[in-house]
Order: structure tokens, then C-alpha cells, then sequence
């Protein structure tokens, strides 16, 4: 079989690896089949874990409403319940920031969608 040289494409391929684990620690940002590796291992982390970013923030957010709610002697539960009947379309991320920033605005709103 004959020698194949790969010339730049082979080092713009490690390059590009090189320029991905930049910044990790040792032989991770150093040698190329470890910064293979772990560039692989940090590209999957960071993919599931954009996701899981999304999902804690919503629970934050649940958790938060929930605690204001609370106060006013409702339980999320029920809250959620009667904005979906009222048509309110208030999604959990203002809710929350309302709940947290401006509590009076927030009685009201419970307040309003009682009636």
C-alpha cells in the first residue's frame, strides 16, 4: 500500500481540536489523542447539560411562585389551575420574577383571578 501524506489537512484537524481544549489542565490541552478525548467528553457534557440548565431553571421558577403563593394562602397547584381557566398568559419565568421583584403586584394579580 502506499504512503499517504496528509500534509495540512491533518494539522488543521488537530488544530481545531487543540483550539476546542484550550485552557484544559496537563496532557488534556497538550497531547492530541487526550485533547481528543476530553473535547469529545466536553462537547457531550455541554450538550445534555444545556438541557438540564433549561429544567432547573423551570424548577427555580416553580419553587418560587409556589413560596408566593403560599404566603397569599394558595398552593401553586391551584394557581396554575385558575390562571389556565382565567386565560392569563403569564408563562412561570415572569411569574416568578414578579413573585420575587414585586409582591404587591403579585397579590393583585392572585387577587384578580380570583374574582
Amino acid at each position: 500500500m502506499t504512503r499517504v501524506k496528509r500534509g495540512y489537512v491533518a494539522r488543521k484537524r488537530r488544530k481545531n481540536i487543540f483550539t476546542l481544549t484550550r485552557g484544559f489542565q496537563g496532557a488534556h490541552s497538550k497531547l492530541f489523542r487526550t485533547a481528543n478525548q476530553q473535547g469529545m467528553r466536553a462537547l457531550t457534557s455541554s450538550y445534555r447539560d444545556r438541557n438540564k440548565r433549561k429544567r432547573n431553571l423551570r424548577r427555580l421558577w416553580i419553587t418560587r411562585i409556589n413560596a408566593a403563593a403560599q404566603n397569599d394562602g394558595i398552593s401553586y397547584n391551584k394557581l396554575i389551575q385558575i390562571l389556565y381557566k382565567n386565560k392569563v398568559l403569564l408563562n412561570r419565568k415572569i411569574l416568578a420574577q414578579i413573585a420575587l421583584l414585586d409582591h404587591d403586584c403579585f397579590s393583585t394579580i392572585l387577587k384578580k383571578i380570583r374574582e
